[in-house]
Parts: C-alpha cells; sequence; structure tokens
C-alpha cells in the first residue's frame, strides 16, 4: 500500500491545519488508515488524495454534504454514469446562479443607498441611509422608483 504519514505532515502537505483534518474525520469525510502505537492518526496516498478531491470540490463551491455526495459517486463510480455527475453539477450551477442573481440584487439595493445620501458631515439626524433601512417598504419601491429618489433634504452634494 505504500508509506503512512502522520496528521501534521498530510495537513502540512495539503496546506491546511490538523483541526481542519479533525474536523473532516468527524464528518466522515475522512478517516485514516490506522493509528500509530503511539495513537497518531496515519494516512496513505489514497488518503491524500481523497482530501485533494474534498479540497478542490470544496473551493468549486459545494458544501460538505454535497462533498460527501460526490465521495459517494467516486467511491461507486460503477454504479453511477458521467450523466449522473454531471447533472449533479449542473443543479450547483443552477444554486450559484441564483445566488449571483440574489448578489446583484443586494449590490443594486447598496448602491441606491449609498447614492441617496449625501455623504456630509451633517447630523445622522436625517440620514437617507438609517430613514430607508427603517422603512418598512423598501424592498416594495421598484427598481425605477429607487433610481429616480433623490438625496436627503438638507444634503448638498
Amino acid at each position: 500500500m505504500g508509506q503512512y504519514i502522520k496528521i501534521g505532515s498530510l495537513a502540512k502537505r495539503s496546506q491546511i491545519s490538523v483541526e481542519t483534518l479533525r474536523f473532516y474525520e468527524s464528518q466522515g469525510l475522512l478517516a485514516p488508515k490506522q493509528r500509530s502505537g503511539s495513537g497518531y492518526r496515519l494516512y496513505d496516498s489514497n488518503d491524500e488524495q481523497k482530501l485533494h478531491f474534498i479540497l478542490h470540490a470544496k473551493k468549486v463551491g459545494f458544501s460538505l454534504q454535497e462533498i460527501k455526495q460526490l465521495l459517494s459517486l467516486r467511491t461507486h463510480k460503477d454504479s453511477h454514469t458521467c450523466e449522473d455527475v454531471k447533472s449533479y453539477v449542473g443543479v450547483k450551477i443552477l444554486e450559484v446562479d441564483a445566488k449571483i442573481s440574489d448578489l446583484q440584487k443586494m449590490k443594486r439595493a447598496l448602491s441606491g443607498l449609498h447614492h441617496a445620501c449625501c455623504g456630509g458631515d451633517e447630523s445622522a439626524k436625517n440620514c437617507t441611509i438609517l430613514n430607508s433601512l427603517d422603512d418598512p417598504n423598501l424592498f416594495s419601491i421598484t427598481e425605477s422608483q429607487h433610481q429616480s429618489e433623490q438625496t436627503a433634504p438638507g444634503c448638498s452634494k
């Protein structure tokens, strides 16, 4: 099977912390092949490859629960098709698109708030941003109405 490495060495080689490795173990993503006589976790090259798979999946946005599913697909390749895997990634793309859309809406709302405020050295008593955030109808305002709003009274631009 090859040479075993301790948890600290695997962590260092993978540029993550020992605590992260322990966490992945507690979540059932990774398990040491065995323990040394002193109780150290010992991993082999297959474990290292599995860890890199986990880290790569994390970097492209998969949650730990989703990574568990991907690991299952990886472990049981003969029971699945490429279409199964592609479909799984396709669902993730749709989720990412929805998040991007939500973030774009958030940015437009923040930009509108930022634009409406004069940012002067006046008291925040009449601050457009604070008043808007207090407004229960803030998100019922249409985008065209929001863009046509002027700065707060008393603000000089």
